[in-house]
């Protein structure tokens, strides 16, 4: 391993991400009240460009008015391309309480992205004397974002997050899908007169797991757009799990619980764990540099795979 350090990521559970348009206020009690660990109200691809200011002022009003209890509370602002992000980020910082936690930022080319809506979130956060630090969380949904996807995580002290956004993402890469996440029909590889799908995403979520371990940001797997299709979703996000981003996006209130399911520890995942690290505790003290658990090696790197684990399920249930 390098001598520098690999940093942490934010402690805190990011199982699931519940969306939710700002212009429509009536839902935002059911967000509160759901299992989600995220919420993000949004101000971009669900809200109309007319219904933009008063999804803004919606989303100031529920901020303070509403019980959030212990949830991440986060606002997806409009793309830096367009007349409305500036006046989102301003907006609900100088007007709405300290309960808000994070901006979200879609379609993110570079690190430049970031520093502009840093800069301005710190202007505000001065300007108004704000007590608490605004975290950022981008979405990765374009060609250039991926292309320069470490510079990214590496941009700003306040990143915390990244996400994939598929259907985005595909249309900047030209792919010939219209699906939002999972696999793809004609994504497949054929033998013995059988076909076997595979799944497009996976090499760009490979690459933002790597650039967020990298500098110390949560990865999270965007939305899967089919909300008839359970096994579907679990099946993505058990993927996404496997390759190591730590929760997943849910567009529709059922897939909260489904990502829960994924993305929390099982309590066999998590004994088996503990017993990995003791027996490595126990060939310490034995002397010994490995120990043998249920007939396989157990060495350092076993032990670094079961303490994630561990602090995982630690933190979910604190």
């Amino acid at each position: 391993m390098s001598f520098r350090i690999q940093p942490s990521p934010p402690a805190r559970p990011n199982r699931c991400q519940l969306f939710g348009p700002g212009s429509r206020p009536a839902i935002f009690e059911k967000m509160a009240a759901s299992a989600a660990d995220v919420i993000n109200l949004d101000l971009e691809d669900s809200v109309a460009p007319d219904d933009k200011p008063e999804a803004r002022k919606n989303i100031i009003q529920a901020i303070g008015d509403i019980d959030w209890g212990n949830k991440y509370l986060s606002v997806r602002i409009n793309g830096l391309d367009t007349p409305y992000w500036y006046r989102d980020v301003v907006d609900v910082l100088e007007n709405a309480g300290d309960r808000i936690d994070q901006i979200m930022i879609p379609k993110v080319g570079n690190a430049a992205d970031i520093y502009a809506v840093d800069a301005l979130v710190t202007a505000v956060e001065t300007a108004k004397g704000r007590k608490k630090p605004i975290t950022l969380e981008v979405i990765i949904e374009t060609a250039a974002g991926i292309a320069h996807v470490e510079e990214i995580a590496a941009a700003s002290p306040r990143l915390a997050a990244m996400s994939l956004g598929a259907a985005d993402f595909a249309a900047s890469m030209g792919m010939q899908t219209t699906g939002i996440g999972g696999t793809q029909e004609n994504y497949y590889m054929h033998r013995e007169g059988q076909k076997y799908w595979s799944d497009p995403w996976h090499w760009a979520q490979t690459a933002i797991v790597a650039a967020c371990r990298t500098h110390g940001v949560l990865p999270v797997d965007g939305p899967f757009g089919d909300f008839s299709d359970d096994e579907g979703f679990r099946a993505q996000a058990l993927r996404s799990a496997t390759l190591g981003m730590v929760g997943k996006w849910a567009i529709h209130p059922k897939q909260v619980a489904l990502a829960n399911e994924v993305f929390t520890p099982s309590e066999a995942q998590v004994t088996e764990a503990r017993e990995i690290l003791e027996a490595m505790e126990q060939a310490k003290r034995d002397g010994a540099g490995a120990a043998v658990y249920k007939g396989r090696l157990v060495d350092l790197a076993s032990i670094r795979q079961a303490e994630v684990i561990v602090r995982q399920s630690e933190m979910i249930d604190s």
